[in-house]
Formats: C-alpha cells, structure tokens, sequence
C-alpha cells in the first residue's frame, strides 16, 4: 500500500453529526492508517467549495439542520452528481441519506429539495423508529449489517435504486417493504448510525476498495487486518433488538 492515497471529502460535519457519525470517519481513516495509506481529510462547511475527492461522508442531523445543509448541498448538485458519475464513492447516514434522495418533505415546512444521487424520496411520517437493527445483504462477507435507528423519515426507493438489504431486526426505510438503505452505482445511504462502520469493518474495506479502486484504475487486494474485537462487537449485535 506504499504511496497510495484516498481522499475524503466531509460534507458538513458542524451540522450533520448525530449519534457517533465521526467514528465513521475516524474507522476510514485508521483501516487506511494501519495499512500504509494516506488518508487525504477535507472538512467543508456552509459557503466552502467542493473539491474532487475519492469518497464523500454527509452525517444526519435534526429538520433544522437539514434545512440550512440542504440548500448548500443542492448549489453543488452539478458537480456531486458528475462526482457519482466518475465512480466516487458516497456514504451518506440519516438525515444525509434523505438529501441523498429527490426530496424530504417535513411533517411541517417546505420540502428540502435533494441532490438525486438516488432515485428516491422522503416523507416525514407519524411514528419514530428506534432501536437496534440487523440488515442482510448480498454484497459483503459476512453478509449482515448491524446499526441504531432513530428516524421518523419513511424513504421509498425508485428506479434501479436497490437496498442495501433485507431487515432482519428493525424498521429500515420505511416499516412497511422489509428494506433498509439505499445504494446506485457507489453511493450508498443507510439509517444505521451507532456509529456504523466501527461495528462493521467488512463493509469499511468494502467502500475504501471501491474508492481506491475509482482512484488508480484497478482492483485492490488488501492485507487483512486483525478485526477480532470489531467483529465479536458486529457479532453480538446481531439479531439483537432494541
């Protein structure tokens, strides 16, 4: 991994930062540590211009903080989606998962409007969603996800929008279709904070290759790492309820 680099670019982190979402920068940028890899951090905030980066992280955050991001986030629609076109990875939790999407629409107040890297959209709805929640997926070894929910936000997928997968503990997206997440081309948005890639180093690697990858061209075989206590911690919480 001798001279080899990712970049991170940190939407907003002054007002997008709930329930321990920095410890998914801090897990990005010590799995790259520990391997010889650079790791690149840039923190924008409101009025900052966005730069080209490998990999972008939006935490979530309460309506009002939604509000003051989203109109910052929709003057760089343009270029994020260009961004997403490129292969740049996105990893987008709650409340960024939501701006992700074509909208959210609060239970009162006008619609934020999205950036549409998703095909999808959000609703405010009646009932809070917290607790403990277990995902199945298809695309990582081991295959589960594990994470806290704390959302009112109903979010629908559309398109070739998939889910990140199947809940097995939890309400996900909505309470209603079984899903949680979303994800096209490598942009992915979950409701899990907790914070979510301490718990789940696989899928940390799993998005570090894919940006690495977007960066140099070519697939990456990493050295693996010693993650007995980080899974035995995902172990744990797994089929867990609130």
């Amino acid at each position: 991994m001798k001279d080899i680099k990712l970049s991170v670019g940190h939407l907003y982190p002054k007002h997008l930062n709930l329930y321990g979402d920095m410890g998914n920068i801090i897990t990005l940028k010590k799995r790259c540590e520990w391997r010889g890899i650079e790791f690149d951090y840039d923190e924008i905030g409101i009025g900052d211009s966005i730069k080209e980066h490998d990999f972008y992280f939006i935490g979530g955050g309460q309506d009002k903080q939604q509000q003051e991001v989203a109109s910052e986030l929709f003057k760089n629609k343009s270029f994020l989606a260009d961004e997403r076109d490129r292969g740049s990875v996105f990893l987008g939790i709650c409340g960024g998962y939501q701006l992700f999407g074509h909208y959210y629409q609060p239970f009162d107040g006008e619609r934020l409007e999205g950036i549409s890297l998703l095909d999808a959209y959000t609703v405010a709805g009646k009932k809070r969603f917290i607790g403990n929640v277990t995902v199945e997926t298809d695309f990582l070894n081991p295959s589960t996800l594990v994470g806290f929910e704390n959302h009112s936000g109903l979010t629908y997928l559309q398109g070739d929008t998939k889910p990140l997968g199947k809940n097995i503990v939890g309400n996900g997206n909505n309470g209603v279709d079984g899903f949680e997440g979303g994800r096209y081309m490598n942009v992915f948005g979950t409701y899990l904070h907790g914070s979510l890639l301490p718990k789940n180093p696989h899928f940390a690697d799993y998005l570090i290759k894919l940006a690495l990858e977007k960066r140099y061209g070519h697939d990456f075989v990493f050295e693996n790492l010693d993650d007995k206590l980080e899974l035995c911690a995902h172990n744990s919480l797994v089929g867990k309820g609130y």
